[in-house]
């Protein structure tokens, strides 16, 4: 990578917060490194080169090119999963026996195997590139959708369901990890949050297609739900055939980036961010996630969330229409509040992510008023309050888990490791929805006092294990936000920040440097400056930097 035609800047250390800036548009001098091994020292060049407004155009260029890929994924994602609660309550009087069974214990051969492929999925994809297997995710499980519409009996069902969940594996956390080679981990939150936004109108395109779907019972000689399959699957194959062609790999092997752009792209990623050209022990990484309490604490909070809510979930569409608002049909419609709802509350969270706001609190806040509205579903006898307190807590319940997802990223480390434990959580923690939708029995219907019961405990449990969680990683949230403001602060400068957060504590020891000059003095001081001051461990930079002669 050639620097020859770009003005030359030395590092700056501003002494109120003992962090270290470089002016952007220009390249780090020479003298400003000491014993800095060469991939390192052309990467903290790399992460001055653009400007800030060169950087904000590219980042808008990324996500241009990522996003709206990984929200269709999502989508169709998620229509299979409104289906299911869609269909319990369509052409009721005929097909009684397949819908019966696909409303309960069908999702149990569904989720058995989802749960086992998911983590080893992320390590393909890692190992693949991610528009392979991205790809060939949807492509399988479309064809499977498909063959929903086929089923004649309840061992049809159940061996379509089985292979639904085998192929659908590895597709959210697959995502996830291939925004992690995009992302820093503070920028991870917004691109989530507009990733559940678009992808949580499968909810509203879900209830318009099983009320059209209903409506053509018969025709062909297909019952509603079985055109509802055969047509979203066929949808999702062809979805799974343009990712293929057009969702972006790695930032290396985008032609649509300029050699600079490739540079600083992967520069701006933390030390311990996903490396896809690095290659290390596979189970030596696997084996340390295992033993790392933040792995089980994320996803013991996983598990009693989605136990306490999924279930509402599922039945949302049954309960409405228990409750007698109006025509079956029709009360497939009354689900869509729910997503304009859900909506609403994930563009709240856009709004308000600053690096003034601790992250757990937003999932906090959401599961207190969640225990609220169930405390309304036990106890409030009027069917409107019942209606609006199911709308509120199931809104509320989709819009947790953009929330959650950047607070456990920003907490993994190495790339194998990261890896495997969002693979691991997302998997593990789904165990919830095989439980949850067994809570809400048709015996305990029309109310579902009991279930709402037991829903209020698994999700106060999801509070204490989301506090106790909160305080395990509490030192590298603080860190996170505050480099997140000290980035916001230098841009307004020109400038870029070149501390990081050691997320493991594996940087070691901080190096001292000399010659930088200090931001409040003007000058250039030749006594040794530690690196890290409230950075507490260190950078990953300047581990490697020893200490510099004043020139």
């Amino acid at each position: 990578m050639s620097f020859k035609d770009i003005p030359t800047t030395t590092i700056i250390q501003e002494t109120r917060h003992n962090l270290h800036y470089a002016k952007r548009g220009q390249v780090l001098e020479d003298e400003s490194f000491a014993a800095v091994h060469g991939f390192e020292a052309e990467r903290m060049r790399a992460r001055a080169l653009l400007t800030t407004e060169q950087e904000k155009k590219l980042l808008r260029r990324i996500d241009w090119h990522i996003m709206p890929l990984c929200a269709l994924m999502f989508l169709m994602k998620n229509l299979d999963a409104n289906n299911v609660a869609n269909i319990r309550i369509m052409n009721r009087g005929t097909d009684q026996n397949i819908l019966t069974q696909l409303a309960m214990n069908s999702d149990d051969y569904n989720l058995i195997p989802y749960i086992i492929a998911e983590a080893p999925s992320n390590l393909f994809l890692k190992r693949l590139l991610p528009s392979r297997w991205l790809s060939r995710i949807m492509v399988s499980w479309g064809v499977v959708t498909c063959c929903h519409a086929a089923v004649r009996n309840s061992q049809g069902l159940y061996a379509a369901r089985f292979f639904l969940g085998l192929m659908e594996a590895g597709m959210f956390p697959g995502v996830i990890l291939q925004l992690c080679y995009w992302y820093r981990p503070d920028e991870m939150a917004r691109r989530l949050l507009y990733f559940y936004m678009l992808g949580n109108f499968s909810t509203v395109i879900s209830g318009v297609f099983a009320f059209a779907f209903n409506g053509v019972s018969g025709k062909g000689g297909l019952s509603g739900w079985q055109w509802m399959f055969l047509v979203e699957g066929l949808l999702t194959i062809v979805t799974g055939e343009a990712l293929f062609f057009l969702l972006p790999d790695f930032p290396s092997q985008a032609i649509w980036l300029t050699a600079d752009e490739k540079a600083f792209i992967e520069a701006r990623l933390p030390g311990n961010s996903l490396n896809p050209e690095k290659r290390i022990s596979i189970w030596r990484e696997i084996v340390e996630v295992m033993k790392d309490v933040k792995t089980w604490l994320f996803t013991f909070c996983w598990a009693f969330f989605t136990v306490g809510t999924t279930g509402l979930q599922f039945y949302l569409p049954t309960v409405i229409a228990d409750l007698g608002f109006t025509t079956i049909a029709r009360s497939q419609l009354l689900n869509i509040p729910t997503a304009i709802l859900t909506i609403s509350f994930i563009v709240f969270g856009i709004w308000a992510d600053t690096a003034r706001i601790p992250r757990p609190l937003f999932p906090l806040a959401f599961m207190i008023i969640i225990l609220a509205c169930y405390s309304v579903l036990v106890t409030f006898p009027n069917t409107g309050g019942v209606y609006a307190a199911s709308i509120l807590a199931t809104s509320l319940a989709s819009s947790w888990y953009p929330m959650m997802w950047p607070w456990r990223v920003q907490t993994t480390s190495k790339a194998t490791g990261s890896a495997f434990s969002i693979g691991f959580v997302n998997s593990y923690g789904q165990i919830g929805s095989a439980i949850g939708p067994q809570i809400f029995r048709s015996k305990y219907a029309p109310r579902y006092q009991t279930s709402f019961g037991v829903a209020m405990a698994m999700v106060g449990m999801a509070i204490l294990t989301n506090l106790t969680t909160w305080w395990v990683t509490n030192d590298v949230e603080i860190e996170t936000r505050k480099l997140k403001r000290a980035r916001l602060e230098a841009s307004k400068r020109g400038e870029i920040v070149l501390d990081e957060v050691d997320f493991d504590g594996s940087h070691g020891a901080a190096k001292d440097v000399s010659g930088i000059q200090n931001l409040e003095h003007g000058t250039t001081s030749g006594a040794s400056i530690n690196v890290v001051g409230s950075i507490r461990r260190g950078s990953v930079f300047y581990q490697q930097i020893t200490t510099l002669k004043k020139a």
